[in-house]
């Protein structure tokens, strides 16, 4: 007798685990469901892209789904998930009410991704000069995001500085939020050998979905600030950029004569990491753990970043290349990593460390399995302890409801 049960994903894309590390989370949360033996619906109100993983050949039914749509409801009775797990809080609010009136008994799983109001408030706050914290307190997207984590069962919040933040800064009861990284497969030392090693390389390399405005930003700190400084002392060197959705002002960056080669979307970005000598990402704004250095760590690829970039990924072991968040300082520091094969090689022992010891695929698994179980076994206690939650589902499905009922009743009378 099967012991299956359903889990319906409500996503906000279509997941391209080769185009960011949005993509690669949640392929990792699939994958983990799938070995819990669920039975998954992917829906979304996304078009596909030719990128998108194959979420079929996984064995993953998938469904188109609309907005203000009543065909929701009928979708949900028919599937009839013990979890609805949403990708990032945008979906929340668009069918999490929905699911409450269908569903009530289903388990409602928020993945954050990252903190969109942290991010948000950080690319202000670096654009106009002044702290974070003058932003995000007063944001309505704070709000909807916070409302939406009450709203939840449980939220996935992939770093500790975010956990922190918000149970010490929004006093959030910890047992709605779960810390859940990326996690990983640990690196063996036979991995570990198979690697270009030093003197194989060549090169450094920057990578990042350009739809994510701190990528842009960041290689725009490169071209303008740091590259020129590097080729004074490296002026045989090149720096490789690599990133998918490139638009026209990225490319028109590319300057073959300085060495600056825009490469746009890489067909195998493992591939060109780990042929890669040195990582740079000077990144001045962003939030949630950046996944371009996870991967180099597991390509064993030093990197050059900033304290943003670096951000909830090492915590007490020391990184693998070095954090500077000054300009002269960041290309001084990247020039002594690429010219110094003792100091490259320590750092790269510094990111097998991090992986294996602070990702732990089998740590954060029994983890999340664990919560699950807790909470299956103890939600009506667990719902009538967060009141704030309550009372914001009532507000949200009173004023949600006859919106989407206009909605509806608007597109109904258009279509006739």
């Amino acid at each position: 007798m099967s012991n299956q049960k359903n889990l319906l994903v409500v996503g906000y894309v279509w997941p391209e685990p080769a185009s960011s590390a949005a993509g690669s989370r949640m392929m990792q949360l699939l994958d983990f469901f799938l070995a819990e033996n669920y039975s998954i619906v992917f829906a979304t109100t996304a078009v596909p892209t030719p990128f998108m993983a194959n979420l079929k050949k996984m064995g993953i039914a998938t469904k188109n789904i609309k907005l203000n749509d009543p065909s929701f409801d009928d979708f949900l009775m028919k599937i009839k998930p013990q979890i609805v797990l949403f990708d990032r809080f945008m979906m929340e609010e668009q069918f999490g009410w929905r699911v409450d009136k269908i569903c009530p008994e289903a388990l409602k799983i928020l993945d954050t991704e990252d903190l969109h109001f942290l991010r948000d408030a950080r690319m202000q706050a670096w654009k106009r000069q002044i702290l974070p914290e003058e932003i995000f307190f007063d944001s309505d997207l704070t709000k909807r995001e916070i409302a939406a984590i009450y709203r939840c069962d449980l939220s996935l919040i992939i770093s500790e500085v975010e956990m922190d933040l918000l149970i010490t800064d929004f006093k959030i009861d910890k047992n709605l939020l779960l810390y859940l990284p990326f996690f990983l497969e640990g690196i063996s030392e036979e991995e570990i050998k198979n690697l270009p090693d030093f003197n194989s390389r060549s090169h450094f390399l920057s990578i990042g979905n350009f739809k994510h405005e701190p990528n842009w930003n960041a290689v725009l700190q490169l071209k303008k600030e740091i590259w020129p400084l590097i080729r004074q002392k490296l002026p045989k060197a090149e720096l490789h950029i690599y990133g998918a959705y490139p638009t026209q002002k990225v490319l028109d960056l590319h300057h073959k004569a300085s060495g600056f080669l825009v490469k746009g979307r890489a067909e195998n970005a493992y591939e060109v990491m780990k042929n890669a000598k040195i990582c740079l990402a000077p990144l001045q704004f962003g939030a949630g753990l950046k996944g371009k250095f996870i991967d180099a760590m597991q390509c064993g690829t030093p990197s050059v970043t900033t304290s943003v970039g670096a951000e909830g990924i090492a915590g007490n072991f020391p990184w693998n290349g070095f954090i500077e968040n000054k300009t002269k300082d960041f290309a001084e520091k990247a020039v002594g990593l690429y010219q110094n094969e003792k100091q490259w090689i320590k750092a790269q022992r510094n990111g097998f460390s991090i992986i294996n010891q602070r990702f732990s695929k089998q740590i954060f698994e029994q983890e999340l399995i664990g919560k699950i179980n807790e909470l299956n076994k103890n939600l009506l206690q667990h719902r009538r302890k967060n009141f704030t939650g309550a009372m914001l589902k009532h507000h949200l499905h009173k004023s949600t409801y006859f919106m989407s009922r206009f909605i509806e009743e608007k597109n109904r009378k258009t279509a006739d």
